[in-house]
Formats: C-alpha cells, sequence, structure tokens
C-alpha cells in the first residue's frame, strides 16, 4: 500500500456496482490505486458505490489526474465484460486530504463464515453464541477480510477437511495467506502446525499481527519464504490465489503434500478456468474429490495418491 502523505489532493472515483460484483470491483480499484476503497450502500437499489482514490502529485505532469478514470475506465470494462454486464462511466471529484482512508470500516461487522466460525474486526465488540468460536481480523495493509466468496468457499472446504472420517490434518501449509484467515481457522479446528507464506511483506505484517492477536502465534508461522525454498511435507495446503499462478505452482504443491494428503485451490473462476485447475493437478496425480461454487467462483479439493 501506498504511503498516505498529509495535505495531499485526491482524485475521488467513483462507480456505481451491481451487489454481485462488488468483492472484485473493489479488489481492482484497491490495486489501482494502492491506498483504500470505500464502499457505501445505495438505498433502496441492488447497487453500491465504490470509490477509490488516487493522488495528484503537486509536480506532477498537467493532466495527469484526467487520464486516471480514463484507464480505471478501460480496466473496468473487461472486468465487466466477464459477468455479460456494461459499466457506467466513473464519476471523479477533487478533494482534499481526509480521513476516508478507514471508512470502510463501518462495512466490516461480525458475521459467521461457516457454522461455528465467526470473524470479528478489531475495533467491534462480540460476544459468541453457544459453540461459536471467534477469530479477530485487521486486514492492515493486506486485503482480505473473509467476505470474498473465493474465501468462504476455501474455508469450508477447510473446515471439511477437519470434520472427515479420514483423520484430522496436523500439518497445513496456506499459500498467499494474505490476512492469514485460512491458516489460524485451521489452528481453531485442529491442526498442530501450520505454515502461512506470502511474497508480499504488507501481507505478512498483517498476517503476524492477526495470528498474536488471536494467540495462535504458538503453532502458526508465518514467512516470506519462497514456495520453493519450503522444506518437508503437509497434510493439508490450501492456497486462495489465481488461476495462473495457481498452475504454475502445481509441482511445488505436489512436492509439499504429504501421502495421501489434500490441496484446497480457490481464487478460480467457474467454467474454463475450472476445468484447466483440474486437468493441470489431475496431471500431477491428484484427484479431485469435489468442487463447490459461488457465483462466478469456484473451489476444488484434491486428494493425492497413498
Amino acid at each position: 500500500m501506498k504511503e498516505i502523505k498529509p495535505g495531499r489532493q485526491w482524485l475521488k472515483v467513483t462507480i456505481a456496482c451491481p451487489e454481485k460484483i462488488v468483492e472484485p470491483v473493489s479488489d481492482l480499484i484497491w490495486v489501482l490505486t494502492g491506498v483504500g476503497v470505500e464502499i457505501k450502500p445505495v438505498s433502496a437499489t441492488k447497487t453500491k458505490e465504490i470509490s477509490g482514490f488516487f493522488a495528484i502529485e503537486a509536480d506532477g505532469p498537467s493532466g495527469s489526474a484526467a487520464a486516471v478514470p480514463d484507464h480505471l475506465a478501460d480496466e473496468l470494462e473487461k472486468l465487466f465484460t466477464l459477468y455479460t454486464l456494461t459499466p457506467p462511466r466513473p464519476t471523479t471529484e477533487i478533494i482534499n486530504d481526509q480521513d476516508w482512508s478507514t471508512s470502510w470500516k463501518q462495512f466490516f461487522t461480525p458475521f459467521e463464515i461457516v457454522p461455528g466460525l465467526v470473524i470479528k474486526p478489531s475495533w467491534e465488540n462480540y460476544i459468541p453464541d453457544r459453540g461459536q468460536r471467534v477469530l479477530e481480523m485487521d486486514p492492515g495493509r493486506a486485503f482480505g477480510t473473509g467476505q470474498h466468496a473465493s474465501t468462504k468457499l476455501a474455508l469450508s472446504f477447510v473446515a471439511s477437511c477437519f470434520q472427515s472420517n479420514e483423520g484430522r490434518p496436523e500439518t497445513v501449509l496456506d499459500v498467499g495467506t494474505g490476512t492469514a484467515i485460512l491458516a489460524m481457522s485451521a489452528a481453531v479446528f485442529g491442526a498442530d502446525r501450520i505454515m502461512a507464506i506470502d511474497n508480499d511483506p504488507d501481507a505478512v505484517t498483517a498476517a503476524k499481527h492477526n495470528v498474536m492477536a488471536n494467540c495462535l502465534d504458538w503453532n502458526v508461522g508465518v514467512t516470506a519464504t519462497p514456495l520453493a525454498d519450503i522444506p518437508g511435507t503437509y497434510d493439508l495446503i490450501c492456497a486462495n490465489i489465481v488461476h495462473d499462478v495457481l498452475v504454475g505452482m502445481a509441482p511445488e504443491l505436489k512436492r509439499l503434500l504429504a501421502p495421501a494428503g489434500r490441496i484446497v485451490l480457490a481464487g478460480i473462476l467457474r467454467g474454463p478456468q475450472e476445468k484447466n485447475i483440474g486437468r493441470v493437478y489431475g496431471e500431477h496425480g491428484l484427484r479431485l474429490v469435489r468442487s463447490e461454487h459461488e457465483d462466478e467462483w469456484a473451489a476444488l479439493l484434491f486428494e493425492g495418491e497413498n
């Protein structure tokens, strides 16, 4: 995430977005701006307003601010096309520096992500119902609060691995951990040793903070160690990333999987991406056990050989 310097001016770019694609659109804007996203519901509609904030440099070239929404519009058109939708033209305004960077917090409230497991932001109080476990989350400079469909799908599979008759996973590897939500959930479900890795320093920082805040640092390790340098094998490997990255890491995940271990993959679009992941991992000797879907997203559960 970019450094926010006081006294700046910002180009606020806002788009009205159908609810079903709020997550991918906010993901895109967050990546393009690097500083934050504001989401506001639109009364009596099934849309939300998503705003991104582009820094305007005082010594930057003239017209640079005006070029930002054009670039964003191009990227939005590509994204909306995936959903057979036409994006509206973003609206823009120039604003002075303000504390907009935390306004999104009002829309992150405690929620039960899978039966019995509640995700709670650090600034909210929550009294759990009987039998519920609570994980406290602070995304910090990493992205991911567990509300995205791909995260929920992955977590559902992770939970099922601890409820199956095939034996509880004792060791877990979370690849591209982000905020460490999958790693911490595995610890709550009963894993003995969990390794969470990410190549983004901000994600590693946020993950370590969350692990310590939940008193799970005794069995959850967080590191920026590259996947190729991770030793040993794991009973369960989970990776909620994107299709192309998952394809490229297939040999390494197979190497790290213990005999009869399981792999949970998410961040995949249903359809061609889903089929290709099944083919690639099948060629590495992994059996597709089950697939689950939510909207346009898919998650896959694989099992290794004995």
